[in-house]
């Protein structure tokens, strides 16, 4: 059947030609290690790549079968496989090592040219495709593009542990290409592609040290997990990765929510004992498909060149190691006169081998003084004690205007700490395989050239720059309030001012404390040291015979030393970890004996943070960036984003404010208080909030009625404004107030079980003392309230011959004004004087009697103040103002004149209205007398006075 299959295929002319292109070649050309060719008949023989009938050769192809290698073993509970010789044939080591459906490819290649350098050109690069998740890029191009801050992470994951094993010498360029062939979620490829990386090592004929082994430990509910998935870990207060040979430690990466010493030390140790299960698989497969490790040429440096160097520099490199008054550069200064002094010396002698190599012998040179000097006699450098920490200068807010900031200096190194705080919109997003898909908290740490006196160029992300940021991220994640308390996204910027050690400890401290003065909640606060290692080795068993433990290192120390163990965490525990070495691999008893230093030296630093800031700032900056959440309901969060989010684009643009949504929660990230207030503004009048009696609230008039105004306000809903609640003063036209679409701040006064509203305008208006002008804007036309405010003159006969001179001096009471603060006189046009006039029609009808009394007993002017006078001085009572009546007549001063009228000064503070007669409009000027009669009152009170005409 198969076979009739192929001959239907051989008659196809394009068939038949490639099958005569493919056979023309030798076979032998197509085969490579122990692959070969195998038949399409039943037999599963392999052809030995040779045919000897052509007839037979051209009905049926070859098939070329991969011969591969391959291991299981278990660790924990999982199932681990590896494998070679199936893809990447050519690369000098390639393996595929798989866990459950992840699978990760890790393949090495190596330079053949001679190494003309002085250094390892190590490069590892770590990739993860998106079509290891089965899902297409979504990015502009469809494609991948720069390595991602995770990809970065997990070369310097790889390389760390690899380095150190490389021989001494060994300057050939090394390349490293992990990457992730297929992912389930649930494993996280960095530790896979770590051993796989250390199992292609040591198929490859590069010379190197190994195997190691690397493993993921966590623990859920104090009990250690090996391996754990990606959901166990987001439980787990426990991210230990450690990496080791079969008796020694060569790196670690902690991440914990403040595990104690002790604890981490059984997770250490419980690490080592699993983590050398990956060593035996490795060494099995390289026995059976590892190539032999080929001789490569080392650059080392003579012993009779280190000898020469030694003669002339030991003395005074000893000597400017010695003065504990040299500073970092001063020290540096000295140690290159030194260098260049050496320099000269060779060039006189014409040794063109010892200069070749001459700054690698310097700094052995250096290397040997220092160390010796240490284990010797246990002086340092800088003339410290072995556990002594620099000393510590601390400050918080130095920038005000800002969210959060802090200065942190420990001896010569300082770093500057700012903190942003962002709605959880602006949280970053992710595109990893595994992990979260957004991160609220970021910690970006910048080393410019400037903070060691250097120039550089700056470029985009610098691995170095991205590890130590991510270190100081681990150790302030753990102290940071849960997303439900505290949801906003932080920043953090670490600014390196200056650089001589520690960097990255000291964004630890500088963060905590910034972190502080933005007013976020930590539980408590983070300090971060470093602890460095001086070791004395058996040259003969390369055994450690002799160490010390230096606290808190300098750059120099770092660089001489044999590690650089970088510990954060609170007074409770440990929060975050990065071991790094140079030799080959440190005992585990020594990294665990380490704790201690940094355990005292670590409290030392938080003694002093906690005496600069040791509590959240409470900030109350109106000029400052400012946050609010607010929760809304679902149908308010569609009014405000708007079709197509159009609305929430259109207050963004015009206010320049920042919204976000999340899951019914508002968040507003403004420049400044008034622009805060700008958007809640806009936002209240789209979407509205609870009504609440008293509340303040800006709205729009949409009608006017007789009776008052209707008011769109807090997002569409409406409300009455009743004439009686527009002003302090009486209003007799609504429109003389408000006007349709004209903005208002209101208050509501009430609300009704059915929910009707009513708002008043005046409520929200200043209550003052007002004048005649505002009185005189305020008259109304109805008679019904004056029986509280009406004032009057003694209600008695007049008698003939009273002389009313007296009264224009006589001390009037001011009346007492009503609740609503209504003025005693008001003058405002014509019109409004006749709606008086009709009311005090009305009064004379039932004052008619007091009216005939008064025109009966009319007498002259000068008789009238003549009464009057001896009247006052018979009583020794003055007449008030709460006994003037209608029909009292009185000599009054011109106060103001207006275009229809005047205003009357009746004395003691009392004014009176007088409307000019519609066919005369006579010339007053202020201050004339005029005698005048109470005809009528207006609706508050006012006197309407007439003019009383001479006999």
């Amino acid at each position: 059947m198969a076979m009739s299959c192929m001959l239907v295929r051989a008659r196809d002319p394009l068939c038949s030609s490639f099958r005569h292109l493919y056979t023309s070649f030798n076979s032998r050309a197509l085969c490579c290690g122990r692959s070969g060719f195998a038949s399409f008949s039943s037999s599963s023989s392999v052809l030995a790549d040779r045919t000897t009938d052509p007839a037979s050769a051209s009905v049926s192809a070859g098939v070329k079968v991969l011969e591969t290698f391959r291991e299981e073993f278990e660790i924990g509970s999982r199932l681990i496989t590896l494998e070679t010789g199936k893809i990447a044939r050519f690369a000098n080591g390639a393996v595929v090592l798989g866990m459950e459906e992840t699978k990760v490819l890790s393949t090495v290649a190596s330079s053949k040219g001679d190494a003309l350098r002085d250094f390892l050109p190590l490069t590892v690069d770590y990739q993860e495709k998106q079509f290891a998740q089965g899902v297409i890029p979504n990015t502009y191009m469809r494609r991948e593009g720069a390595p991602k801050e995770r990809e970065l992470l997990c070369g310097r994951l790889i390389d760390r542990p690899i380095r150190p094993l490389f021989p001494k010498g060994f300057y050939h360029e090394v390349q490293i290409m992990a990457s992730v062939l297929s992912s389930d979620g649930n494993q996280d490829p960095d530790v896979m592609a770590a051993n796989a990386t250390s199992a292609a090592l040591m198929l490859s004929d590069i010379p190197w040290a190994g195997p190691i082994g690397l493993i993921r430990i966590g623990r859920i509910s104090g009990q250690f997990i090996l391996n754990p998935t990606m959901d166990e870990l987001s439980l787990s207060d426990l991210n230990l990765v450690y990496a080791c040979t079969k008796d020694k430690t060569l790196m670690m990466d902690v991440q914990a929510r403040e595990i104690s010493e002790k604890d981490l030390e059984a997770g250490l140790r419980l690490a080592h004992t699993e983590a050398v299960k990956y060593l035996e698989p490795q060494i099995k497969l390289a026995a059976k498909a590892g190539k032999n490790k080929k001789e490569y040429k080392l650059s080392m440096v003579s012993d009779r060149t280190l000898e020469k160097v030694r003669d002339l520099a030991a003395a005074p490199i000893g000597a400017v190691f010695t003065d504990p008054s040299y500073g970092k550069f001063e020290r540096g200064e000295a140690l290159e006169n030194i260098a260049q002094d050496v320099k000269k010396v060779l060039e006189e002698e014409g040794d063109e081998e010892s200069l070749k190599v001459l700054p690698k012998a310097v700094d052995t040179v250096r290397k040997q003084i220092v160390r010796k000097r240490v284990i010797e006699e246990g002086s340092r450098v800088d003339g410290r004690r072995l556990d002594e920490v620099r000393p510590i200068f601390c400050e918080v807010r130095n920038l005000p205007i800002l969210h959060g900031s802090s200065l942190f200096s420990r001896g010569d190194t300082q770093v500057l700490c700012t903190v942003t705080l962002g709605a959880p919109g602006d949280a970053q997003r992710l595109e990893s395989l595994v992990g979260p898909p957004t991160k609220r908290f970021m910690l970006h740490y910048s080393f410019p050239p400037f903070s060691i006196n250097e120039v550089g160029k700056r470029t985009g992300l610098n691995r170095r720059e991205v590890g130590h940021g991510t270190l100081a991220e681990k150790a302030l994640l753990a102290v940071l309030p849960p997303e439900e308390d505290f949801p906003y996204t932080v920043r953090v910027n670490s600014e390196v001012m200056a650089s001589d050690g520690s960097t990255s400890m000291a964004t630890v401290c500088g963060g905590s404390m910034a972190l502080l003065d933005a007013g976020i909640p930590l539980r408590e606060h983070v300090a971060g040291i470093s602890v460095g290692l001086v070791s004395q080795v058996d040259s003969i068993s390369g055994e450690i015979k002799d160490y010390r433990i230096l606290t808190d290192i300098l750059g120099l120390e770092d660089h001489l030393g044999d590690m650089d163990f970088k510990i954060a965490g609170t007074r409770n525990g440990i929060t975050a970890i990065q071991l790094d070495i140079k030799p080959a691999g440190i005992p585990l008893d020594i990294i665990c004996e380490c704790l201690e230093p940094a355990y005292k030296g670590r409290h030392q630093i938080l003694h002093h943070m906690e005496q600069e800031i040791s509590a959240p700032r409470t900030r109350d900056n109106r000029h400052g960036p400012q946050l609010a959440t607010i929760k809304y309901s679902n149908d308010a969060i569609r009014r405000l984003i708007g079709p197509l989010g159009v609305l929430k684009r259109k207050i963004e643009e015009e206010t320049g404010a920042r919204l976000s949504v999340s899951d019914g929660i508002l968040t507003i990230v403004a420049k400044n208080q008034a622009v805060m207030d700008k958007v809640q503004e806009k936002i209240d009048f789209i979407v509205g909030r609870e009504i609440e009696v008293g509340g303040i609230y800006k709205g729009v008039v949409t009608s006017v009625k007789e009776y008052g105004a209707f008011v769109e306000f807090n997002g569409g809903q409406q409300g009455l404004l009743h004439i009686s609640e527009l002003s302090h003063e009486p209003v007799s036209r609504v429109t003389d107030v408000v006007s349709v679409g004209q903005q208002l701040t209101l208050m509501c006064i009430s609300q009704d079980v059915r929910g009707n509203i009513k708002l008043s305008l005046k409520a929200t208006l200043p209550q003052q003392k007002l004048n005649s002008q505002n009185v005189l804007d305020q008259c109304s036309s109805s008679a019904n309230d004056t029986s509280n405010t009406r004032v009057s003159i003694e209600d008695k006969p007049n008698e003939p011959g009273e002389d009313n001179s007296q009264l224009k001096s006589s001390t009037l009471v001011k009346h007492k004004t009503s609740v609503s603060s209504v003025p005693s006189v008001v003058i405002r046009s014509a019109d409004e004087c006749d709606e008086a006039d009709k009311c005090a029609e009305t009064l004379k009808s039932s004052a008619k009697s007091n009216k005939k009394m008064s025109n009966s007993n009319k007498r002259s002017k000068s008789e009238y103040d003549s009464s009057a006078s001896d009247e006052v001085a018979e009583k020794e009572e003055p007449i008030n103002a709460k006994k003037l009546k209608l029909g009292a007549k009185l000599t009054a001063k011109v106060h103001q004149v207006r275009a229809r009228g005047l205003v009357l000064d009746l004395g003691n503070g009392i004014r009176g209205m007088y409307r000019f007669e519609a066919t005369k409009n006579p010339e007053y000027d202020v201050g004339d007398e005029l005698f005048v009669e109470c005809t009528s009152f207006s609706t508050k009170g006012v006197p309407v006075m007439s003019l009383v005409k001479d006999d």
